[in-house]
Order: structure tokens, then C-alpha cells, then sequence
């Protein structure tokens, strides 16, 4: 993409909308917008910076951004899923907007440590988890800790020992099923055999 200057650094497009609020804002200062992109995890130079809104301080228009926004079930799929399995557009998306929004990087973050407690079961660290989200400012997250609280000990075996009650919901579910198919239909003996015969 040309914008009459030159080329845009393409290392930047990741952050391009943070760069957009910044610049609304007022900050005009590629040295401290430079500065401040490397906290998000930006690792090229101030004078890519400063090129790619260059057209901006010349009183042009900022570019429209071409990515329409995301909807709440893709958001969520992003921060739900493994970092390892997003596609590069998606992981973009992800980081613009979590660069954004405070909020969101946080959640990110807590929802991360959250998957890596189940995957590697480190119960352990559970209390810990609690209170860094209660320092944050995350209803919806401090709604869920609330109820982890209610019953933490179970919740901290269930991310500790290496049971798992899938097996047993399986069978409820396969149980509702066909008592389900057979409604109306027949009679308690009869279901008892149709569940003892599936098995």
C-alpha cells in the first residue's frame, strides 16, 4: 500500500489502530508512540514509526482502516482458543485489539494463565489467579471468580488431580437420550434394556 510518501512499514500494521487512537488523542511524538509500541511488543525503529505517520502529520487523512470489526463470537473464539493455532490475520485482530483496550489485555492475559492451570494442572496457583483478577477492572471475570470462590476446593482438585468426570456425563447424556427417543413409547422395562444392550 502506497500512501504518496513511500511504502508503509508493514511491521506496523499490527498496530496501526493503536497508533490511530494515539494520534485522536493527540500524540504526535513518533519518539514516545515508538516507546510506547515496544511495551506492547513492537521490535522495530522509531524512524519506521515516524515514517508511517508521516501522511498523517502532512494533514492527510489517515488511512481507512480495510478490516471491519469483529464480531463477540470471533473476539471470544480468539482469546479462547491456543495462541499456537490462530491464524495470522486472526492473531493481528487479537492484537489490535487488545493494544486498544487495557481491559481486554488484561483479560487476555488472565484467560491465558487460566487455560495453562487446566492444561498443566497447577491447582496450585489458583489463589494466586483469583486475586490478580480481582485487582484488575473485569466484571464479567470477577462474576466467574465469584463463583469459583463458592466451591474452590473442588475447583483446585479439579485443576490439581488427574481425574475427569467426562466419562460419567457421556453416560448421563447417552441416558437422556434415549429415554428421549422412547417417550411415549414404552415402558420402564423396556428402557432398562435398551440402556443395558448399549453398553
Amino acid at each position: 500500500m502506497h500512501t504518496g510518501t513511500g511504502q508503509r512499514p508493514k511491521a506496523l500494521d499490527a498496530y496501526d489502530g493503536y497508533l490511530r487512537t494515539r494520534w485522536a488523542q493527540g500524540c504526535t511524538n513518533a519518539e514516545l508512540l515508538c516507546r510506547e509500541l515496544r511495551n506492547l511488543g513492537y521490535r522495530g525503529s522509531s524512524t519506521a514509526v515516524r515514517k508511517y505517520v508521516r501522511p498523517w502529520r502532512a494533514g492527510l487523512p489517515p488511512t481507512p482502516a480495510s478490516l471491519r470489526p469483529p464480531t463477540v463470537r470471533q473476539a471470544t473464539g480468539w482469546f479462547l482458543r491456543n495462541p499456537a493455532r490462530l491464524e495470522p490475520g486472526e492473531q493481528h485482530h487479537l492484537d489490535t485489539l487488545t493494544a486498544l483496550s487495557p481491559q481486554l489485555a488484561a483479560l487476555r492475559i488472565h484467560v491465558r494463565e487460566f487455560a495453562d492451570m487446566m492444561m498443566n494442572r497447577r491447582g496450585r496457583d489458583l489463589e494466586a489467579w483469583i486475586n490478580a483478577v480481582l485487582r484488575d477492572d473485569l466484571p464479567d471475570l470477577r462474576s466467574f471468580v465469584t463463583g469459583v470462590r463458592r466451591d474452590q476446593d473442588a475447583v483446585t482438585a479439579g485443576l490439581t488431580l488427574p481425574y475427569s468426570s467426562g466419562p460419567v456425563e457421556g453416560h448421563v447424556n447417552r441416558t437422556k437420550m434415549l429415554k428421549r427417543q422412547m417417550y411415549g413409547r414404552a415402558n420402564p422395562d423396556l428402557l432398562r434394556k435398551r440402556l443395558l444392550l448399549a453398553d
